[in-house]
């Protein structure tokens, strides 16, 4: 309907929160979409499916919906058992929105093309505390929440939780929430940050909006790393690494702040303008707390991922496009790759060099998100307000440089033609690409090896080594044996990062002796990016490597998000994999 008209939806869930209600109204804005200009396409399905109220909520053309009464079995609300949570004591249950999930948690316009305000009551059983990404909340008798969202936002943002949940301040506008046993480490981890990292935000890129900037650690199975839910931020328990050595992963997510949740990609296509903006922007934050050094290092590993990703699809994959084209039916979440993070990232690097004066380009974002927020955009829209902000490069026709043509950026796959200068990473990474190389060396120098002492690295430094070594293995035989007897600090880390690339190179090395390793981090956590390269790895590898494979998912799969599951089917090839 138009702006004006509101929908209500009451939901009655017969799963474990058996008591769970949810009635939820909608201001839409920004419907009906103006009409595309050609090649432009509003959303990755036909807009038959997406955008008539008919269709999707059984009314005539520009009717309010009706108030109506749905049972939540989706397998997208995700409902979880005790065993499946830190406490093991309580089930919980969460929403996941993006890409196109939550038109199986209420009647909606599931396009990021439509923004909307929401409002919603949730009453939930005793013992059980609901939050949403919403502005304002109240607790009130019979266990019952409303919660309102004041500002326009796409449907993939609006989420809900309900679990054995509590909270602690950790600023003077945030706190964290998690189950009872792991709120004291939340604490302690995050007391202090958030608020260092929105300040420098709102210093680069203007005022914070939201409110509140609230953290909620989910139950180990969450898939991501982080959900940008505005309002309170859904993350990975992976997070607390016990020594905040990840800390600045939050980084991210308060990025999207301003790229992603106030200016929104039009469409899934385009998905580089919400995380190639944001990748810019938490590389500017992370440079002014922790130094261009620091900085330059995790985008080495960045670029290192997409070096990875590309040499396993090929570089003129469809996909490593920054413009995608998603045909109708495919789900967006299947065409999830680095490529919007760290191509996009180069994009966007490439117009502050265009610019060629960091303060100018930082008030170009400025002047971006007011231009554009509580808005849905296309690259289009972006590429034609930066030549707007900057007549002299317009003038200059940089849109069409030989090689670096901005419909090039957006329309040929491959690698960025254009790299940023890291340079400045050099003093934190040359020890690591030296050391690299003495442990791929056949013959060992243990006295150069020796020489090196790397318990004062950084994370992000040992992240790089392990991508070294990881890069040219298989190593020569017992190389790998000897490296995780003298770095405990890698082989016996806690780290999820370093886990991770530990049980790559553990794959890739056919190290047999410490695949337990690989099937503890599995059972510890559900995260995609986590857990499918190391099934990936595993399928790849030796007969022994292709059991602990079938072994592992057995075990686990219960525990594993439906989309994860699903994907790790189709690497393992099991019948019954479906679509996620």
């Amino acid at each position: 309907g138009g702006a004006g008209d509101r929908g209500g939806l009451r939901v009655a869930a017969r799963r474990p929160l058996s008591a769970l209600l949810f009635p939820l109204c909608c201001r839409c804005r920004g419907w009906p979409p103006p009409k595309p200009p050609r090649r432009r396409s509003l959303s990755s399905i036909p807009l038959a499916s997406l955008c008539s109220t008919e269709h999707l909520l059984g009314t005539g053309p520009g009717k309010a919906p009706p108030l109506t009464a749905l049972s939540l079995v989706s397998r997208q609300v995700c409902w979880l058992t005790p065993e499946q949570t830190a406490g093991k004591q309580k089930p919980f249950m969460y929403t996941q929105g993006q890409a196109v999930l939550n038109r199986s948690f209420f009647p909606g316009f599931d396009t990021p093309a439509v923004k909307c305000t929401y409002s919603a009551t949730v009453q939930v059983p005793e013992g059980f505390t609901a939050v949403m990404s919403a502005t304002t909340w109240e607790k009130q008798k019979d266990n019952t929440f409303v919660f309102k969202m004041d500002h326009p936002i796409p449907s993939y943002l609006i989420a809900l939780a309900v679990g054995d949940i509590v909270s602690a301040e950790v600023g003077p506008r945030s706190r964290v929430w998690a189950e009872p046993c792991l709120i004291e480490a939340a604490k302690k981890e995050y007391d202090g940050v958030i608020e260092e990292f929105l300040a420098v935000g709102e210093k680069l890129f203007g005022p914070y909006v939201w409110g509140r900037y609230d953290v909620l650690f989910m139950p180990p199975s969450f898939p991501f790393g982080g959900m940008e839910n505005p309002c309170i931020t859904f993350v990975t328990p992976c997070l607390l690494a016990g020594d905040r050595s990840l800390v600045d992963v939050i980084i991210h997510e308060i990025s999207h702040s301003w790229f992603g949740n106030l200016v929104t990609n039009a469409t899934w296509g385009e998905f580089w303008l919400n995380e190639g903006f944001t990748m810019y922007a938490q590389r500017r934050i992370s440079t002014e707390v922790y130094g261009s050094a620091y900085t330059c290092l995790e985008a080495a590993t960045g670029r290192a991922l997409l070096r990875q990703h590309m040499d396993n699809t090929g570089e003129d994959h469809p996909l490593n496009k920054l413009r995608v084209v998603i045909e109708p039916g495919v789900n967006p979440d299947d065409t999830y790759n680095e490529t919007p993070y760290e191509k996009g990232f180069c994009f966007v690097s490439y117009l502050a060099h265009l610019v060629g004066d960091q303060g100018k380009f930082d008030a170009f974002l400025q002047a971006y998100v007011e231009r554009f927020k509580f808005q849905s955009i296309t690259a289009d829209d972006a590429l034609n307000f930066f030549l707007e902000y900057f007549p002299e490069l317009k003038k200059q026709g940089v849109d069409s440089l030989p090689g670096l043509e901005f419909d090039r950026w957006l329309n040929t796959p491959g690698w960025p033609p254009f790299l940023p200068d890291l340079s400045p990473g050099q003093q934190l990474m040359k020890p690591a690409d030296e050391l690299a190389e003495l442990w791929a060396a056949d013959s060992l120098n243990v006295e150069a090896i020796e020489a090196v002492d790397i318990t004062a690295w950084k994370t992000y430094q040992l992240v790089y080594f392990l991508d070294q070594l990881l890069q040219k293995s298989p190593l020569p035989e017992g190389n790998v044996e000897r490296l995780s007897a003298m770095y405990p600090k890698i082989s016996k880390a806690q780290n999820a990062e370093l886990r991770l690339r530990w049980c790559q190179i553990i794959l890739k090395n056919n190290h047999e002796s410490e695949y337990s390793k690989v099937k503890d981090f599995l059972h510890s956590q559900g995260k995609q990016k986590y857990t499918l390269p190391l099934y990936r790895a595993m399928w790849g590898g030796s007969e022994a490597a292709r059991a602990l494979a079938v072994e592992t998912f057995s075990a686990t799969a219960a525990q594993l998000h439906v989309n994860v599951q699903n994907y790790v089917k189709k690497i393992l090839g099991l019948e019954g994999a479906e679509k996620a």
